[in-house]
């Protein structure tokens, strides 16, 4: 199975707020982030023998729990900007599934470390002239003591909320990707930036 660790604040925590429930119309972004928390976090202290002796266990957990609730595509398409128009099918697949990988791995890594943290939910915010909402939550005591602000930009697609940035402490994780993937495919192309990220997520996690 490929996985791998990424060192990156961006991404920590970011699993609380994700479960297989399906939110329909009538539910808001933030009742998903609310009532889901609850499920994941409870999910992960029950069955915390089995994630600390079945390292593959967490991963099953993932894809359970976190994939359906990402809109990796729209993701994907932000994060390599031009490079994704220009790039070909092929290429836009393989790329999917490798930016797939690299935060799922991140998830996984970082997935038990405050599970034992309060969250604060604020209200969601939405603007008029937006297709976005944004849900600001906060878990208490997460760096130094302090309260640490995890953001969520979500889009409403198909009859249920889903993912298209996180923000740690105001760091967009969209934003933070496309500056240094940006590079990468302007001094080696797209192909080189694709197989870099496919021989991280082959590493064995830590």
């Amino acid at each position: 199975m490929k996985r791998h660790v990424v060192v990156s604040s961006i991404l920590v925590t970011a699993i609380f707020f994700f479960s297989q429930l399906v939110y329909g119309q009538s539910g808001t972004a933030v009742d998903l982030v609310k009532s889901t928390t609850i499920e994941v976090v409870d999910r992960i202290k029950t069955d915390r023998d089995k994630i600390e002796s079945d390292p593959d266990y967490i991963f099953l957990l993932m894809d359970q729990l976190v994939v359906p609730h990402f809109d990796f595509q729209t993701m994907s398409r932000a994060v390599l900007g031009a490079a994704w128009r220009s790039a070909s099918s092929e290429q836009q697949t393989a790329f999917l599934n490798e930016f797939k990988e690299l935060l799922i791995g991140t998830y996984a890594t970082n997935l038990t470390e405050y599970s034992d943290n309060q969250i604060v939910f604020h209200p969601d915010e939405t603007r008029p002239d937006s297709r976005f909402v944004l849900v600001r939550t906060e878990v208490k005591g997460a760096v130094n003591n302090n309260p640490l602000p995890i953001d969520y930009r979500m889009h409403h697609v198909n009859g249920k909320w889903m993912v298209v940035d996180v923000a740690v402490d105001k760091v967009s994780l969209v934003s933070t990707y496309r500056g240094s993937f940006r590079s990468e495919i302007n001094n080696d192309g797209l192909d080189s930036l694709i197989a870099k990220l496919a021989e991280k997520n082959n590493r064995t996690p830590l």
